[in-house]
């Protein structure tokens, strides 16, 4: 399989940009199946990503028209008639999950398999399907498949958990939905409000993202526009850490500093400088402290995709961290593979409790998901000597070139193509 190579031990320096959020995205071009109008949507600086790739054939296959145009994407959706998902693409990708919101609130019909994705704990879907049910959709299970009917109508739904998928598909279901929908206990995320603004760009009426009341006025045709979306927070974060772990100092441009309040806090506490402007964030790194205990909860709490690589920035932390994730309890995948670079993590529970140690050394690892992946990188970018790092189509998943990105502020980090027969026993 391809792999990225690492030479680690060098100081990240320089300056970098942020490309468009993975996470706002999708839910937006599962939002352009709402507009019937003809006009086009023009969605601007689109990321290079493997996930946004995969929701552009699926748009394609349901009968949209799809474009592109330099880095930005221009939709057609006028022509969309097909309510099913093709199987082997709705198992490309966990967030393939957003349209049956859409679909159902269009063509009244929806037919879907369990989506696919990271393997980074249970996610449940139960939440959509429910929410679906309350605005009067008729929802069927049969085997693999579920297929949803009815005419939607406002209702008030208070979720058991802000999941943010679940607050993102009732929001597309509900646009269409006649009356007024409310969904108490929404997920606060910044892709929440990327979402609303969009669709108020195209003509719906929503209110509250960002809260954990949104109000949806169902009921208006929508209509095509243009839209840019938030910059990537995760990304963002991966970065700030890249440069602490290294003990470099990087300024990250193009995001919003607000987004990254929790992790922002995480590393002044664990020793490095910041200084934030409005769109950008400069990073310092020294000597890095252990930090006692971060409790990872949905936002505005510390993310739980920052989770993997803030476990290996800490493990060359003086002392003991104790990192908790209360929202996917069993996303530590990355900890036998740190542990082959010699860092020293116990895992009690869905905590992980990290000892630091004064070097990490590379080593030949494999990412089992998208984050995990992003925290192998940067233990390689720290270690002494060469990291391998396999299964690098997950991290393709959320991050554009992130070598040549990487490379762009020293880092040595090559994308290296499988050889033939490589790993073939025989």
């Amino acid at each position: 399989m391809d792999k990225y190579v690492i030479r680690g031990g060098r100081a990240l320096e320089g300056k970098i940009a942020v490309h468009g959020a993975k996470n706002s995205i999708l839910p937006i071009l599962a939002a352009s199946l709402l507009n019937c109008s003809g006009e086009p949507i023009r969605l601007k600086k689109v990321p290079h990503l493997h996930d946004v790739w995969a929701m552009l054939e699926i748009l394609s296959k349901l009968g949209a028209r799809v474009a592109h145009d330099g880095p930005d994407i221009l939709l057609d959706t006028a022509n969309v008639k097909c309510d099913q998902v093709p199987e082997a693409l709705m198992r490309e990708m966990r967030s393939s999950i957003f349209l049956m919101g859409p679909l159902l609130g269009r063509l009244g019909r929806v037919r879907v398999c369990y989506p696919g994705g990271c393997a980074i704990g249970e996610r449940p879907i139960n939440l959509h399907l429910e929410g679906l049910q309350a605005l009067g959709a008729a929802v069927e299970e049969r085997g693999s498949y579920i297929e949803a009917r009815g005419r939607l109508r406002g209702a008030a739904i208070t979720l058991a958990y802000p999941s943010v998928g679940a607050t993102e598909n009732l929001m597309l279901a509900a646009v269409t939905a006649r009356g007024e929908t409310v969904i108490r206990n929404a997920a606060r995320e910044p892709e929440i409000i990327d979402l609303q603004n969009f669709l108020i760009k195209m003509g719906a009426r929503v209110t509250g993202a960002g809260s954990p009341v949104i109000t949806i006025k169902g009921g208006r045709d929508l209509h095509g526009g243009q839209y840019r979306t938030f910059p990537d927070r995760i990304v963002a974060g991966t970065y700030l850490l890249a440069a602490a772990i290294t003990r470099g100092q990087v300024t990250v441009e193009e995001v919003v500093p607000e987004h990254l309040g929790a992790l922002i806090r995480v590393l002044q506490k664990t020793g490095a400088d910041l200084a934030a402007g409005d769109t950008v964030i400069t990073v310092a790194g020294g000597r890095i402290k252990a930090a006692p205990r971060v409790d990872v909860h949905p936002y505005p709490g510390f993310p739980t995709d920052l989770q993997p690589p803030l476990v290996a920035y800490l493990t060359l932390a003086d002392g003991t961290s104790t990192v908790i994730d209360h929202v996917f309890k069993n996303r530590f995948h990355h900890v036998q593979e740190l542990r082959k670079m010699g860092a020293r993590i116990s895992l009690q529970g869905h905590q992980a409790v990290i000892t630091g140690v004064s070097e990490l050394k590379g080593a030949a690892v494999e990412a089992a998901d998208l984050r995990a992946g992003a925290a192998l990188v940067l233990a390689g970018l720290a270690a002494r000597g060469e990291t391998a790092v396999a299964g690098i189509k997950h991290i393709e998943r959320g991050y554009e070139e992130l070598p040549r990105a990487l490379g762009l502020l020293g880092a040595k980090i090559e994308r290296v193509a499988a050889v033939p027969g490589e790993g073939v026993r025989l």
